[in-house]
């Protein structure tokens, strides 16, 4: 009945209604019997419908499923009965054999075109060139190209962007650049997306200068920039921690009339706060929201995206499910606020369930969406769970891009898990992604951090060879493991290099020369580091006599520390609770209690909350101080709220050992694994170096009973910390997915 309903509709003009028939057949009774469909509707057809009608009615249908192999058994019987295909189904055929890697049959249907009809067009080739860039076969992409004249069809401009976005996203930007000439000359007029897409390579290798020069002939060629392209060099600007160039691009884009939107507002907001002052941020922030420029398509998402920079993320999505409710107008922009803020806040639950109200809304995710998920549970260090869900995102053909596995690269990194960084980092090359500056970027901080800088070197030189320009993060990411390791002079010859290659050092660049110093208590050359970068116009910020304070009071100085402060004081800034610590923990360790509590005191007047570190400086000065200051000291602190964590376990178990107490600091380690605390490398250690203590017999000078106890009550406390605070263990990654993703 179904074929015969086809048949009447075909009969009648009805095509599509006709395929749609054939398609609901075909998958009701499934691919096992699709050959009595075909011998069905053949059958008696001519009743009906002509040879071809029937013929491409089948074929729609199968291709509408994606069964490519019944379509090429339909094209197959077309042929025999000597039957023209039409050029739209046969190009619907090969963008499925593309996506499928079945290269050979797409040659066949190709060879078939040329011999036996019809002629390939622009639409043809195009599907073809895209299909070979996706799978990474730029060669064979541009070999077809050169090729289409001969088939009286000429490169437009969709043949160009594939060819270009494919040669980007290689990372062969200069190529690409060949590519945008070539276009030119033959008269095929470059679009906003052509130029858009080589502004975003240049931003993402972080050369933003000729991305400037780039956009600024596109304006003397004519073209008028759309949001699009402000945002791009935007972003790029705030990346390259060019605040000002930023926010004059903006103001730009204002005096020209250019409508923002809610990405604008994102990229600004989000640049600001990560890379400017925070009264900057608030301001921005204030002066958008009244400014009333914002097109009104693009208020609900601004409103979202409000409420999530100001950390009212609850409210963010209690909003967003009130405008879905009401059918007001959201983009997937909303959605991706909400979950990126749930993820940089470390609530992944959250941040799932607002993906999967987003998907039940009918949204479809974005890469930004992909990478938010994947960064919630990076941030919690759930690496396994991250790539499962990686590998799950990629089956069902999410828009994975590299930006993904740089988030995951990162999160190896951040867990000192180079073995698995180094992996991700091949199979992404294996799966034909391939690495961007950040990427590389991403690879050479990780490496230089772990210590293998000559690593690190040959991947700063594999960017370099690809083309892509190392932008101040490569560079300094590098710097710092040669200072790291204490090769100062090579660090300083790689800095005078990237002053030649025309990138200017920062303040990030002075700090982490001066750190290096300072760690090797070469305070003299630490010192002449800072003026000179203040005669060059670099302003210190309160890193940079941190770093300073910690250095003298490494080296015992701490009048030395006391000027840098008041020098602090003459620029302007005040200090913050890392320089309270920093010379807090000078003082315990020259056991002078006394000045310690002094800065103590000063810190809580300043209206500086102590943190954990302020109560780990202090508790392990107490444990060495005589008892009854000690008892005071801690009352103290006690009274100001105690937070501890594994530093502080560590602490007090090694406080144990020094003072002849071995035995207690095996107990302490055995009652806090009776819960499962989350000990590191060092905890075990010490509980090694207690075993041996106690082995061996050793002969120890042993405190008083009193100290003794005074350590247990410290210990106690801490313990009691950690038993009514057990870490909550995140979902099983398998639940997880099953729960948020496949029931939609």
């Amino acid at each position: 009945m179904s074929c015969v309903a086809a048949h009447v509709l075909a009969a009648q003009g009805l095509h599509l209604l006709a395929q749609d028939v054939v398609s609901w057949l075909i998958a009701r009774v499934g691919a096992g019997r699709a050959d009595e469909i075909v011998e069905f509707m053949w059958r008696n057809h001519a009743m009906y419908e002509s040879d071809f009608s029937v013929l491409n009615t089948l074929l729609r249908g199968f291709l509408n499923l994606g069964m490519t192999l019944e379509a090429l058994e339909v094209l197959r019987k077309m042929r025999d009965v000597g039957v023209r295909p039409g050029l739209s189904s046969l190009t619907i055929l090969m963008r499925l054999l593309l996506r499928l890697g079945d290269y050979g049959s797409v040659w066949k249907v190709f060879k078939d075109m040329i011999h036996r009809g019809p002629r390939p067009s622009n639409i043809t080739f195009n599907v073809m060139l895209y299909g070979f860039c996706i799978q990474q076969k730029v060669a064979i992409a541009e070999s077809l190209l050169h090729l289409m004249h001969k088939f009286m069809c000429s490169p437009d401009v969709f043949t160009f962007n594939i060819l270009i976005n494919a040669c980007c996203v290689r990372g062969g930007t200069s190529v690409a650049f060949d590519w945008l000439h070539l276009m030119v000359r033959s008269g095929c007029e470059p679009s906003l997306a052509t130029l858009n897409t080589l502004m975003h390579a240049l931003c993402r290798e972080g050369n933003v200068g000729k991305a400037q020069k780039l956009f600024d002939e596109i304006q003397d060629m004519g073209i008028v920039p759309n949001a699009v392209m402000y945002n791009t060099l935007m972003d790029g600007y705030f990346k390259a921690r060019e605040v000002g160039q930023a926010r004059l691009l903006y103001e730009m884009m204002r005096t020209k009339g250019v409508s923002p939107d809610c990405v604008t507002f994102n990229i600004l907001v989000g640049g600001h706060y990560k890379y400017g002052r925070k009264d900057d941020w608030n301001t921005l922030l204030t002066d958008l929201i009244v400014s009333g420029l914002f097109p009104d398509s693009s208020l609900c998402d601004i409103a979202v995206s409000v409420l999530c920079w100001t950390g009212r993320l609850d409210d963010a999505m209690a909003l967003l499910q009130e405008m879905l409710e009401k059918g007001l107008t959201l983009s997937v922009v909303a959605f991706n606020s909400v979950i990126g803020a749930y993820s940089r806040a470390g609530l992944e639950d959250k941040a799932f369930e607002a993906y999967r109200i987003m998907v039940l809304g009918g949204f479809t995710p974005s890469s930004s969406t992909c990478n938010s998920l994947l960064m919630s549970l990076c941030r919690k260090g759930c690496l396994q769970e991250a790539r499962i869900l990686l590998y799950w995102m990629l089956e069902k053909g999410f828009p994975i891009n590299k930006v993904a596995y740089t988030v995951l690269l990162d999160g190896y990194f951040k867990m000192n898990d180079l073995d698995g960084a180094q992996f991700l980092w091949k199979e992404m090359k294996e799966r034909g992604i391939y690495p961007d500056a950040v990427a590389f970027t991403a690879l050479i901080d990780g490496l230089s951090k772990a210590g293998n800088v000559e690593e690190a070197y040959e991947v700063f030189l594999e960017m370099s060879a690809m083309g892509f320009v190392p932008n101040n993060f490569a560079y300094n990411s590098l710097i710092r493991g040669l200072c790291n390791c204490g090769r100062m002079s090579e660090a300083l010859k790689l800095e005078k290099e990237m002053r030649q290659n025309g990138i200017l050092s920062d303040t990030f660049t002075f700090n982490i020369i001066i750190n290096g110093y300072c760690k090797r208590g070469l305070m003299k050359f630490a010192t002449d580091t800072f003026l000179d970068m203040q005669r060059i116009g670099l302003l210190p910020d309160i890193f940079t006599f941190n770093i300073l304070i910690g250095g003298y009071c490494k080296a015992f100085d701490m009048v030395g520390a006391g000027q840098m402060v008041n020098k602090m004081y003459s620029c302007g800034l005040d200090p913050d609770i890392t320089t309270y610590n920093t010379r807090m923990h000078g003082y315990c360790r020259m056991r002078k209690m006394n000045e310690a509590v002094i800065i103590l005191d000063q810190l809580i007047s300043a209206g500086i909350v102590p943190d954990t570190v302020t109560y780990n400086t202090m508790m392990n000065g107490i444990c060495s101080d005589i008892l009854d200051r000690a008892m005071i000291l801690t009352a103290k602190l006690l009274k100001i709220g105690f937070i501890p964590n594994v530093i502080t376990t560590n602490m007090l178990l090694s406080q144990f050992c020094k003072q002849g107490m071995p035995e207690k600091a095996l107990l302490w380690g055995k009652k806090f694994s009776e819960f499962s605390f989350g000990f590191d490398e060092i905890s075990y250690r010490i509980l090694d170096q207690a075993n041996r203590l106690k082995r061996d017999d050793v002969e120890l000078v042993r405190e008083t009973y009193e100290k003794g106890l005074f350590m247990d009550f410290l210990m106690y406390i801490t313990f009691d910390y950690f038993s009514k605070n057990k870490p909550q263990k995140i979902e099983n990654c398998v639940e997880l997915i099953e729960n948020q993703f496949v029931a939609l």
